[in-house]
């Protein structure tokens, strides 16, 4: 079983459409996959139509031992691809996790998925907390999401000292560009760079696409509604080259 996540310090980034539209991508080529949504706001659980239960304290009890992790998993509607869905108590987890004093609670609760699913997929809040540490440390791949600017590549700087800080090995850190408007002369410059100032850019990118911001209205993946749209084709892109980089 691999463990891929999706992270940016930043907000607002493209993020959590790379993780649904990837996640499901993974699913329709037969990879047997889970989607985690780990931010309380629950874009990704939205995306995918799901509409969470928001009685309870899930995270309280997950920290605890108290619920077990497959209690917690969805089915979505597309063959291959299960959910766990956000939840408000989401936003405690970094609280929790300080007071158990869990340093591989996301490993350990991750591990018994390996019987049923060949890729997870963390939907990670923005964030540089104690959760984000141990998602660094989990995950065999995290991919970044970079809009081409000079802040955003500040904040790739912040997360790879993060990383470091962390003891974390930063070769598994990959940014993307997402949100690219070709029309925009600093996009321009910096897709046109080798790397535009990321060590380790991948070669796909996301571009600004009107049906990409739709997924909120149609609830679904890019590729079930405009599969030939630019914005689909460039998550495939970015599925194809994410396989074959977790193959190794």
């Amino acid at each position: 079983m691999k463990v891929i996540a999706f992270h940016n310090i930043k907000g607002g980034v493209g993020k959590t459409a790379a993780a649904v539209n990837v996640a499901y991508l993974a699913a329709r080529d037969g990879v047997p996959t889970l989607l985690w949504d780990l931010d309380a706001q629950g874009a990704a659980s939205w995306y995918l139509g799901d509409t969470p239960d928001l009685t309870g304290e899930k995270a309280a009890r997950l920290v605890k031992g108290k619920t077990p992790i497959g209690r917690m998993i969805n089915a979505t509607a597309y063959p291959k691809l299960d959910l766990i869905p956000a939840h408000p108590s989401f936003r405690n987890l970094d609280l929790r996790l300080e007071q158990e004093g869990q340093k591989q609670a996301l490993r350990d609760w991750l591990a018994p998925l390996s019987e049923d699913y060949a890729l997870i997929v963390l939907d990670c809040p923005p964030s540089l907390s104690r959760l984000a540490e141990q998602v660094l440390q989990t995950s065999d791949a995290v991919f970044v999401p970079t809009i081409p600017s000079w802040l955003s590549i500040n904040s790739w700087d912040q997360l790879i000292a993060f990383a470091e800080d962390k003891k974390v090995k930063t070769g598994k850190l990959h940014p993307f560009l997402s949100m690219v408007d070709r029309r925009k002369r600093i996009h321009q410059t910096l897709l046109g760079k080798p790397k535009g100032g990321l060590k380790r850019r991948m070669k796909a990118f996301i571009p600004y696409a009107s049906d990409v911001e739709r997924m909120g209205e149609q609830r679904c993946p890019v590729s079930i509604t405009r599969p030939r749209a630019p914005a689909a084709l460039a998550y495939e892109l970015l599925w194809k080259e994410i396989r074959k980089l977790i193959k190794r």
